[in-house]
């Protein structure tokens, strides 16, 4: 099924840059996305649909008409984000008659919306009626020609035969030079117009400098493999972690598993340890230190790896974690794939010849530290003197339906902390990449005891008036009252650099931990584009939303008050060495 391939990619694109917002292709965009942020004050038309769920959905488009023409204020009616929303819900669901006459009635309701014709097609597609759904997807790249899906549905639907191209087999396939620097050109030109900030951590000299260089590495016998290790470092440039090429999916994606690093590694304190040998434990041993690969010095290959990668500012915590999670993948690259790997461990001069690489393998979460169900949970320490509140994310909509369940912990969170009179609230936001304001608000007001503004800056394509932050927010009544400890790292994102700056501005409680990796400011959102001749798809940040906390520098996450990192022995004993520092604090404190 189509759609369930294109889906597969927006929810993995999603996952990666979530945070301040992501608005892809096919618009399943967060709250800061311009299409649903004005409409706050007013009742949910989508909420009007689930309440009617008995009704056939004729009757409850009937409904929504009357409502329109009796209650033309009271409900969101202009929210086509969370209609299209409620449409993929029943389209997910296989109610396909329903979700017809949903995407049907979204057409008529937004004739000027691109991302309604291509719904509209999905369907139509969906449920064979092929000739409608070229109608409809013809329109749509009409009204917006950057939307590479309804390029390629009308292609399949012209020539059902035509196979998709087999990404691995672009590893090792050569354009025409000048398609390349054409493409280079497009690239830039796409991140220049649409990032707001774009020359905030770059200068407009640096950036076209890098664009020219570039296109003069580009030669007759450039692979697409190479190509793309230079857009990455391009996208890395603008040093935005809502900027890039899909989190390397991409590049791991195509990457022949015999060229892949054999060994996976972690870099610790400037140091490039093994964490499992894989199908080398014969030669190499666990925790040994690699000091060169191929005769280069560690250090110099991850200097260059990190001109590769990602993040916000000049955040070098954010590129450590992003390294350790795709190193076997990573070091391939930067090092011009290399038929076969050498490496000098610390300690010996002689190099180890490593065996060929038997699978790809990332290592996308730390076991040390604790991984919650739904990415929250509750615990308490110490005959409940300490609470212990995690949030592997704020990834929790209004639009989505999920923030009740997000509002409904935490509401239940604080009622047993305050009623366990619990002195010491421990709030843990490692690795949360962000997502959804409205979690991040609903958490504040129950840790600060004056009003506050959530935004300072808040612009956006489309934007109207004030969205949810901007104006002041009152604290709960029932709010904690002990002391405040934030455990913070790298990994933490764009909406958690929001929650932290705030948190830091206000002096709210202890940070512990190391930089995190974002701040107050955000270039948010998201739109994905597609280059014409080598189709590489990347996404570009194009709105901006500043939190209060302005005081703060820009170039830097937010810092901890006492900083802490894990070693390598703690590492590999999985020792969550920064709550146990904490727990340790507190405990002397109690003394």
């Amino acid at each position: 099924m189509k759609f369930t391939l294109k889906f597969a990619f927006i929810i993995s694109t999603f996952s990666m840059l979530v945070a301040c917002g992501v608005n892809t292709k096919k618009q399943i965009p967060t709250e800061e996305s311009s299409s649903f942020s004005n409409h706050n004050k007013k009742l949910s038309i989508v909420q009007m649909f689930k309440e009617n769920e008995h009704l056939p959905m004729k009757e409850r488009i009937e409904l929504f008409y009357k409502l329109k023409k009796e209650n033309p204020n009271s409900y969101d009616f202009e929210n086509e984000v969370a209609l299209n929303f409620y449409g993929y819900q029943k389209l997910w669901n296989n109610e396909d008659q329903d979700a017809f006459l949903i995407f049907e009635m979204i057409v008529l309701e937004f004739p000027n919306s691109s991302n309604a014709y291509d719904s509209f097609g999905e369907i139509c597609l969906k449920i064979g009626e092929k000739n409608q759904a070229l109608i409809n997807y013809k329109k749509s790249l009409e009204l917006n020609p950057d939307n590479f899906n309804a390029e390629d549905q009308i292609a399949y639907i012209l020539n059902p035969k035509k196979k998709p191209e087999n990404r691995a087999a672009k590893f090792s396939k050569v354009y025409k030079a000048e398609e390349y620097r054409q493409d280079l050109d497009q690239l830039a030109k796409k991140i220049t117009v649409t990032h707001p900030n774009v020359f905030k951590f770059i200068s407009e000299i640096d950036f076209w400098k890098l664009i020219e260089e570039k296109k003069k590495l580009i030669t007759a016998t450039t692979t697409f493999a190479e190509f793309i290790w230079h857009c990455d470092e391009i996208i890395a440039s603008v040093n935005c972690s809502h900027t890039s090429v899909s989190g390397f999916y991409q590049e791991l994606e195509m990457l022949p598993t015999a060229l892949s690093f054999p060994l996976q590694t972690r870099w610790i304190n400037d140091r490039l340890f093994v964490i499992d040998p894989m199908n080398n434990e014969n030669n190499v041993k666990i925790k040994t230190e690699i000091t060169s690969i191929n005769g280069v010095p560690t250090i110099d290959v991850l200097k260059e790896i990190y001109k590769h990668l990602p993040s916000q500012g000049y955040i070098e915590t954010t590129k450590r974690h992003l390294f350790n999670v795709w190193s076997t993948c990573l070091i391939p690259y930067a090092m011009n794939f290399p038929e076969s790997y050498s490496i000098t461990l610390n300690g010996s001069s002689e190099p180890i010849v490593l065996n060929k690489a038997q699978e790809k393998r990332i290592q996308h979460k730390d076991p040390s530290i604790q991984h919650c169900e739904k990415d929250l949970c509750l615990d308490f320490y110490d005959n409940d003197k300490t609470a212990i509140l995690t949030l592997g994310s704020f990834n929790y909509y209004k639009f989505r339906g999920s923030y009740t369940y997000f509002k409904d912990f935490i509401d239940s969170c604080f009622l047993k902390i305050n009623s366990k009179k619990s002195k010491n609230l421990i709030i843990d936001v490692r690795g949360n990449g962000g997502g959804s304001q409205s979690a991040s608000i609903h958490l504040l007001r129950y840790l600060l005891d004056t009003p506050f503004t959530y935004y300072s800056n808040v612009q956006f394509e489309g934007k109207k008036e004030k969205i949810e932050g901007e104006e002041s927010v009152s604290p709960y009544k029932n709010r904690y009252q002990g002391k405040l400890f934030f455990l913070i790292d790298g990994v933490g994102n764009s909406t958690t650099g929001h929650f932290m700056s705030i948190a830091k501005e206000l002096k709210l409680g202890t940070i512990i931990g190391e930089e995190l990796g974002s701040n107050q400011f955000c270039s948010a959102g998201g739109k994905t584009f597609r280059l014409s001749h080598t189709k590489l798809i990347y996404t570009v940040a194009d709105n901006t939303h500043e939190s209060m906390a302005t005081s703060l520098p820009d170039e830097t996450g937010i810092l901890p008050d006492i900083y802490i990192t894990q070693s390598v022995d703690d590492f590999l004993n999985k020792i969550d060495t920064v709550k146990e520092y904490t727990l340790k604090l507190i405990d002397e404190n109690e003394k």
